[in-house]
């Protein structure tokens, strides 16, 4: 726990599930290679790989602005500071939308059933690593839920399906 903040040991062990059950998947999506099930179509299969390359780059450019900030674990640091700037101003998890765009590319590629679900489940646990780190930056950071709220969790899109981001108890503006 040192360097992360923390309520408790059990906050902790939750976060280091998630990040080895991310890891997991990313390493399943990257070395496994399956027969293909199917042969996705030319166009399905460029759109793949261009959001492939955008997601890299969308990634990397997450890591360099979150600086000394970034760690894989879904606790803040504890000399970090909360960055709404640059690509944090058009999602709060720009690395998340990396990496999932990684791994759809990644899936769709492989043309298997078995790499479209572990795509689906590395999207599923990102969805609820973001959740949980979303709440303990809340509870870190006093003007976090008013950014959550003004800042999609993942895709920057001009529109928004629903608020995103409930409002916790003890959580105030700032």
């Amino acid at each position: 726990m040192g360097l992360h903040l923390s309520a408790n040991r059990g906050e902790a062990a939750r976060a280091w599930a998630l990040v080895a059950a991310q890891f997991a998947i990313l390493v399943a999506l990257l070395v496994w290679s399956p027969a293909p099930d199917f042969r996705p179509p030319r166009w399905l299969q460029r759109a793949a790989d261009y959001a492939g390359v955008a997601g890299a780059l969308w990634l990397v450019l997450g890591l360099v602005s979150l600086g000394r900030s970034a760690t894989a674990l879904p606790l803040p640091v504890a000399h970090g500071r909360l960055r709404t700037g640059g690509l944090y101003r058009l999602s709060r998890h720009p690395i998340y939308t990396g990496l999932l765009a990684l791994g759809w590319s990644w899936a769709v590629g492989a043309a298997a059933y078995g790499s479209l679900a572990l795509a689906a489940a590395l999207t599923a646990l990102l969805w609820a690593k973001a959740r949980f780190e979303e709440a303990a930056l809340a509870r870190t950071y006093p003007g976090y839920v008013d950014y959550a709220e003004r800042t999609p969790r993942f895709l920057p899109l001009g529109f928004r399906l629903r608020r995103s981001f409930p409002r916790l108890p003890g959580a105030g503006r700032g």
